[in-house]
């Protein structure tokens, strides 16, 4: 089985002051593109066997950048819905709810009444990507990439390790670093994690 590589999107305003960033469309800062710029050696001379990408423009210039051609957008993608927390650091919101914690406590709806996400609806997201992606790796000779976000690759990570999606906690993930997910002994393993840059393979 070939492995799955993760790509967080490259800096934008936003993360790098630590605000939630969810469905918010930014674009990436000039560091942010240079970051995914460091992203394209590694993907020379190789043909993932399909590359799919959040629908948002920070993790599509990210792909664009890396030199990945022909990714296909997936909704399932999109970055965890924060509701009314979107914007937020944790350090503010904090000040009202010392123990709060996104990965237990959710968020609370959006200022219009609509829901934000909770860990488990971001995992019944991750769960659907998981569902398609993974056949099609058992099948291919090259390893298949996903660009996305911070917190929606953290859950789709512990989902693929068969965690609950809480548990998206442990995975710490740095803006435009890889992440690979493989497998030893028919297991599913972690093989990579905040890589960036990485060499191309040398035969």
């Amino acid at each position: 089985m070939s492995d799955l590589i993760l790509i967080r999107h490259g800096e934008t305003q936003w993360s790098a002051t630590g605000r939630h960033t969810g469905r918010t469309d930014l674009p990436l800062t000039p560091e942010g593109e240079g970051e995914a710029r460091t992203l394209a050696p590694y993907f020379e001379g190789r043909s993932p066997s399909f590359v799919l990408t959040s629908p948002l423009r920070r993790a599509r210039h990210t792909a664009e950048l890396a030199g990945l051609r022909g990714a296909v957008t997936d909704e399932d993608l999109c970055e965890w819905d924060y509701g009314g927390y979107e914007g937020l650091t944790t350090a503010r919101i904090h000040e009202t709810r010392p123990d709060w914690s996104l990965w237990n406590d959710g968020v609370p709806p959006h200022a219009d009444g609509r829901q934000g996400e909770s860990a488990e609806d971001v995992g019944r997201r991750a769960d659907r990507v998981l569902a398609r992606v993974v056949p099609l790796l058992a099948g291919s000779q090259e390893d298949g990439v996903v660009v996305a976000h911070a917190h929606l690759l953290r859950v789709l990570t512990a989902r693929y390790l068969g965690l609950p999606a809480s548990e998206g906690r442990l995975f710490l993930l740095r803006t435009a670093t890889l992440g690979r997910l493989s497998t030893e002994h028919g297991l599913p393993v972690v093989a990579g994690w905040n890589q960036r840059p990485l060499p191309p393979a040398r035969a």
